[in-house]
Order: structure tokens, then C-alpha cells, then sequence
């Protein structure tokens, strides 16, 4: 990894509680049955009220924000709720399993638009690392990948999703270069809840009258894919690279299937042991081709927070 200031342990922690948070999302989705918008909504909206209490000691830090960072961070906003909104939906149409093949594209989408954008270059290690992680996530899916029409409509709305979280997550790094994770989280969120509300209400979608089983999912979704997930993400952007921190997205294959295995009882294939197995590998050979890297300081990055405040 190519870490600023904190030591490589630290960051892989927080990267591997993140890696676990965000496999458990694709299982709450499916459980829940209100639409996805009403989902992404309470998810966001929920998150930024817990979040919300602790705001008033970043006040300062929001008071220095300029009109140009503003239009950034609903920019982000906007990003964030289409891709939620585009990848919930696909559960919809295509399997969990399908459906995260398509997440596993996200470290090439980012590595592009890093490279053009920020002109951050990969190495040779990194990119043979990073095409044996995405091809062991196919391998874990493959035992449930779907060709109907209506599947493949699914993975076209997760793909366009995942175009949309690689933009975010490009704009998240500019960002945190002039303000604290906590900042960003809390503002973007909120305008993330917003955009799911303007959806919900232009299309008559109704955001009350759910059973108490769905305000519980709601609540889950947002502490655990989206605190302990999404956040900790933020945090992890002001000290390694946009592709680093994509590379997390492989995880979710192989958790999902995991807890699939242990809540549904769907026994795991030769293909997807040896599909986990090498997700594992590459993802290693990535990190160590991150360790050799040489960290660029950037000298307009703010001081950090720490991660209990940011996460």
C-alpha cells in the first residue's frame, strides 16, 4: 500500500472491516422488499442523522468550503445515489452473484479514470494482481450467472452502476485533499439522501407505510455496508490510492457467497473455492506492488482526522 502517515497495519485493518461490511450489502437488499430508491433513501438518510450529532466540530472545516468544492460534492452526491440506485436495481433482474461480476470492472474503471485524471500509472505487478482478483470474483460467481434477457438487463444496470461509483470515487480523492473524511461523508451523504427523495417524489414513489422489518434492513444498511463500509473507504482515500481502495469491491463476491452458504445453505462449487482463492492472491500481489511505490505527498491535503472520528 502507499500510505502518508499511518503505518501499513492500520490501513490494511481498516481495509479488510471494510472489505467484510460491504459483502453483507447485496444479502440485505435481497431481503428487503420495499423499491430499491426507498432503500437507497433510508440508507443514505439514516447515516447522515447518526452522523449529524458530531457535524457541529467540523463547522470550521464547512465554513472553508468554496462554491467550486460545493458543486463537487453534490457532483458526488449525485454519483453516489446512481450507483446505488442502478446496482439495487439489478438485484431485481439478475442474481447477487451476476450482479457483483459486474462490481469486480470498478478497479479498471478507477485505474482509468485515475490515469487520465489524475495521472496516477499502475505498475505491471499491479495490474497482473488486479486481473487475477477480478478473474477469481468471476470464477466465485460463475455458479449462479445468468444469460435470460432479463439477466442480462441486470448486469447492464450494475455495470452503468459501477461506472457511476468509479466517477465517485475519483471525486471523493479530489476532495479529501481540501477537507477532513468526515466532512465529505456527511455533506455527500446528505445530498445522496437528497437526490433519492426527488426520485422517490417525481415518480410517486411512496417513502411510508413500511413494515417494521423494513425500517430494521433500512437501519442495517446503513451501519453496517455504509458506516463501517463506505466511510471507513473515505478515511482510507487520504492515504492510498483510488485503485487501492476500489480493489475492496472483490471482496464482495466471495462474502456474499460465504454468507449465502451459512444463511441459505448454498454449497460452494470447486470453481468458486479456486475463485476464492485466487481473489485472495491477487489482492495480495496488488499490496505488495502498492508497498514498493514510493508515496507522493500532496501538499494541499489537510491534516487527517482520526479513524474514530471519520469512521
Amino acid at each position: 500500500m502507499n500510505p502518508t502517515s499511518k503505518s501499513s497495519t492500520s490501513l490494511l485493518a481498516a481495509l479488510l472491516v471494510g472489505m467484510a461490511a460491504i459483502s453483507v450489502s447485496p444479502i440485505l437488499v435481497r431481503y428487503s422488499g420495499a423499491p430499491v430508491s426507498v432503500q437507497g433513501l433510508y440508507r443514505m438518510l439514516f447515516t447522515f442523522l447518526l452522523m449529524l450529532p458530531f457535524g457541529w466540530r467540523q463547522l470550521p472545516a464547512i465554513q472553508k468550503l468554496t462554491l467550486r468544492d460545493w458543486a463537487l460534492l453534490i457532483s458526488a452526491g449525485f454519483f453516489l445515489a446512481l450507483h446505488f440506485l442502478l446496482w439495487m436495481a439489478s438485484l431485481s433482474y439478475t442474481s447477487v452473484a451476476s450482479s457483483t461480476i459486474m462490481l469486480t470492472l470498478e478497479p479498471v474503471f478507477v485505474a482509468a479514470l485515475a490515469f487520465f485524471l489524475l495521472r496516477d500509472r499502475l505498475g505491471k505487478a499491479a495490474w497482473i494482481g488486479m486481473a487475477v482478483s477480478i478473474g477469481g470474483a468471476v470464477l466465485v460467481s460463475s455458479g449462479d450467472f445468468g444469460l435470460s434477457r432479463e439477466a442480462l438487463f441486470g448486469d447492464a444496470l450494475s455495470l452503468l452502476g459501477t461506472a457511476a461509483v468509479a466517477v465517485n470515487i475519483i471525486l471523493t480523492k479530489q476532495l479529501l485533499r481540501r477537507m477532513p473524511p468526515y466532512v465529505y461523508s456527511l455533506i455527500v451523504f446528505g445530498f445522496t439522501a437528497m437526490f433519492f427523495a426527488l426520485y422517490n417524489v417525481s415518480l410517486g414513489i411512496p417513502m411510508t407505510g413500511y413494515a417494521s422489518r423494513e425500517w430494521m434492513i433500512f437501519l442495517l444498511l446503513a451501519i453496517i455496508p455504509t458506516v463501517f463500509g463506505h466511510m471507513i473507504f473515505n478515511w482510507l482515500l487520504q492515504y492510498l490510492r483510488p485503485t487501492t481502495v476500489s480493489m475492496s469491491v472483490l471482496a464482495e463476491p466471495v462474502g456474499a457467497s460465504l454468507l449465502a452458504m451459512a444463511l441459505f445453505g448454498e454449497a460452494l462449487n470447486a470453481f468458486q473455492l479456486a475463485g476464492g482463492g485466487a481473489m485472495i492472491a491477487g489482492f495480495i500481489v496488488y499490496l505488495r506492488s502498492e508497498n514498493k511505490v514510493k508515496p507522493k505527498e500532496n501538499p494541499q491535503q489537510q491534516p487527517s482526522v482520526s479513524p474514530a472520528e471519520s469512521a
